[in-house]
């Protein structure tokens, strides 16, 4: 059996697209988990199948790495958009369903602006926070993020007695002034990424939070990939409405691969 994909990274954030218009693959941990491995199969921090809907232009299935469906991916929906858009689903907008409900998105001259869900709470415990974007997320500022070993300060967090269960992303976030610079651990990558949406959404409206940030506001984020912007509209820094994640959603390369 012969799969045909297609290569997108955003920031750096990799992944493997498949139109399944046709309906021919099924969700299948193995399969999937073999196509974005590094080594034997594509490579990918996560893998993606567009598919038909009969309320929306389409449907994004996401997993990572690792195989399993996940929740949420910001910059997987952005690449999803502009293979969308290859494929000429849509011209310029286009709505589409994910697991955490329908999005609104739109080729700029940036790349791709997504309409992310609404954060009705932002968890703050001392120096750190916990929100969900669309995936659960673990924000913690410090001092020269540059060199920080985030594999080991993430995956700490990551399997701590609380998250360790369900799992949590581990944001850390350096204030640079004009612009915040990100570091994230991905779960169910169990590694650090490039770059994170849902992530580097978290750590902007945290940051606002922290700020005491209202109105509308748009967060400057350099992520380990690339340059990453996030609008977010807010009355008291804990619900959040009009976020948007824009940024680089880039075709590599797309080929064939026999199972």
């Amino acid at each position: 059996m012969k799969i045909k994909f297609y290569k997108y990274q955003g920031a750096g954030n990799d992944f493997v697209l498949i139109d399944n218009r046709n309906a021919t693959i099924n969700i299948n941990v193995k399969l999937f988990k073999h196509l974005c491995d590094r080594r034997f199969g594509i490579g990918g921090d996560g893998i993606m199948l567009l598919q038909n809907h009969e309320n929306f232009d389409f449907e994004m299935i996401y997993a990572n790495s690792d195989g399993n469906p996940s929740s949420m991916c910001g910059n997987g929906g952005r690449c999803i958009t502009a293979f969308a858009n290859r494929l000429g689903i849509f011209e310029q907008d286009t709505n589409f369903i994910a697991v955490d409900g329908p999005h609104y998105a739109k080729m700029t001259e940036k790349g791709v602006s997504l309409h992310m869900i609404d954060v009705n709470d932002v968890e703050v415990n001392g120096d750190h926070f916990v929100l969900n974007t669309g995936s659960p997320h673990f924000v913690q500022e410090v001092l020269n993020v540059k060199n920080l070993d985030v594999f080991k300060e993430g995956r700490a967090i990551r399997y701590n007695g609380r998250f360790k269960v369900e799992g949590i992303n581990v944001n850390f976030v350096e204030d640079k002034g004009d612009h915040l610079v990100v570091r994230t651990y991905e779960r169910g990558v169990e590694d650090e990424t490039l770059a994170c949406g849902t992530g580097v959404t978290a750590v902007a409206l945290a940051m606002m939070n922290k700020k005491k940030i209202t109105g509308t506001h748009t967060t400057k984020i350099k992520a380990m990939g690339g340059d990453l912007a996030v609008t977010a509209t807010t009355a008291n820094g804990k619900a959040f409405t009009d976020i948007y994640l824009e940024g680089p959603a880039d075709y590599v390369f797309e080929g064939e691969i026999e199972l």
